[in-house]
């Protein structure tokens, strides 16, 4: 069998995958719109519809991989990802590029959960914090590098190359999977809720769609309104259906378990201030220091060199601290260095700039390491499958309204001026408000007993073993 971090790191390659590419064609839309022959505006189109994918395949993972195997998911998502890729890098014009884009959120929507799935039931409990320090990497990394890479291919290359780098990656994905890991297949199998994933389906797309487009002002702004507003309407459907059901699509009981809950909605505070980085940092960089769209990209790239700094110290710090004592002081920690965030409109200079990052890099891994494997601490291995679904479904949420609040405090900042533009110091409030939502978090964690997730830690297992007496 093999080490659990070895199996981390062959599922993360796979993901790797799919959050490098859901960033790497945001700096590479003029060259595409140019070359299908449509307008920039209207080809993000095609990034509207992938999340609109994600959004509605994420739900019925969990049954799906019950259903038909994690493993065997796993690699169909795979193979679903690539054939959408293919599909992208074929394209030659508007509607077949969104089609491409739909049919790869479709398998971007598996792959992340029952990833995770795979992983959980294959790893004992007690090597689960290593495990998820190699399986969180691609999470960091791949948003980091997106713009960079993108940018650099459409300038160099064809843009369609973008596309076809994910053909070998897909393909090792699956051969790696097939040889390595065993197919574990849940006892139970539960009839597949289909109101439930109706309304699932269009709560999410509803919220995640018009969180995205009013943070960027795609749509009109009672448009989005209307589309958070009928993802609300259609959340409180399914709220009232799943307490009428056996076998909800979404177990929101799982929020009874208070780690499960704490990673779940103080993780989603978090992620809210992560998730606005992406979008805030490359811009500011420009604006405020005048760099190039490939040099900011690249200069972001130091947070992930952070991440990566994490993986060998994430199991001693919370082996000697516990999961409560690490998220609060760690939680506070990489609130502070994305606030700090703000300095970077001012130039404080590259050394500065580059220590915030990389620093703020290594404590948001960690954070982000230990959310994941306190979510499942106490979660059983019958209802695991739904747990990492309705995880998938927080995180994508808070991600999107991560970007939203960023992009709504910077509209309210130009929007007093006469003319549009945007001013670097229209960052600064926007990253102080999104570190402030992140810094929330910590209340959550501050309801965390000492002894919370204990059997992954064994912090509380060291402190307790007894002295021999003399």
């Amino acid at each position: 069998m093999l080490r659990p971090n070895v199996t981390a790191l062959i599922i993360a390659s796979a993901l790797f995958m799919e959050n490098l590419d859901s960033t790497v064609i945001s700096t590479a839309l003029p060259t595409i719109a140019a070359d299908i022959g449509s307008d920039p505006v209207r080809l993000k189109l095609a990034l509207t519809a992938y999340l609109l994918s994600l959004a509605t395949f994420i739900p019925i993972s969990g049954w799906a991989a019950d259903r038909f195997g994690a493993r065997t998911v796993f690699r169909c998502a795979i193979g679903v990802f690539v054939l959408g890729s293919v599909m992208c890098s074929a394209s030659s014009s508007l509607p077949e590029f969104v089609v491409s884009r739909v049919v790869q959120g479709a398998g971007g929507a598996m792959m992340t959960p029952v990833g995770r799935l795979v992983l959980l039931r294959s790893t004992e409990k007690s090597k689960l914090l290593d495990a998820m320090a190699w399986f969180t990497t691609p999470a960091l990394i791949g948003p980091l590098m997106g713009p960079p890479v993108g940018g650099f291919i459409a300038t160099y290359f064809d843009w369609r190359w973008i596309f076809w780098i994910n053909v070998p990656v897909g393909a090792i994905g699956i051969l790696l999977v097939t040889l390595f890991i065993a197919e574990v297949r849940a006892e139970e199998r539960p009839p597949l809720d289909i109101v439930g994933f109706v309304l699932s389906g269009v709560s999410l797309s509803g919220l995640v769609f018009g969180l995205s487009v009013l943070g960027q002002a795609m749509l009109p702004l009672p448009v989005a309104l209307a589309m958070i507003g009928v993802g609300l309407l259609s959340g409180a459907a399914y709220l009232w259906h799943a307490k009428r059901v056996a076998h909800p699509l979404l177990d929101l009981d799982l929020l009874r378990t208070q780690t499960f809950f704490t990673a779940a909605i103080g993780g989603s505070l978090f992620r809210i201030g992560i998730g606005a980085i992406p979008f805030l940092l490359p811009l500011s960089l420009q604006l405020g220091l005048g760099m190039s769209a490939f040099s900011s990209g690249s200069l972001v790239f130091l947070g992930a060199a952070g991440a990566l700094l994490m993986k060998m110290t994430a199991k001693p710090i919370v082996h000697r601290f516990g999961f409560r004592s690490t998220l609060i002081v760690n939680g506070v920690i990489a609130a502070v260095c994305l606030g700090a965030m703000a300095t970077f409109v001012a130039d404080p200079g590259p050394i500065a700039i580059a220590s915030i990052l990389l620093v703020g890099g290594f404590f948001r891994s960690l954070q982000f390491t230990c959310l994941n494997a306190l979510a499942y601490a106490d979660v059983s291995s019958r209802r695991m499958s739904r747990a990492t679904s309705l995880s998938s479904v927080a995180q994508q949420v808070s991600l999107a309204l991560g970007v939203s609040v960023g992009a709504f405090v910077v509209e309210i900042q130009r929007s007093g001026r006469a003319d549009d533009t945007i001013v670097a110091g229209d960052f600064v409030a926007a990253f102080l408000t999104v570190a402030a939502i992140a810094l929330c978090a910590v209340v959550f964690y501050l309801r965390l007993p000492r002894d919370a997730g204990a059997e992954i830690s064994g912090a509380v297992r060291a402190a307790r073993t007894p002295v021999a007496s003399t």
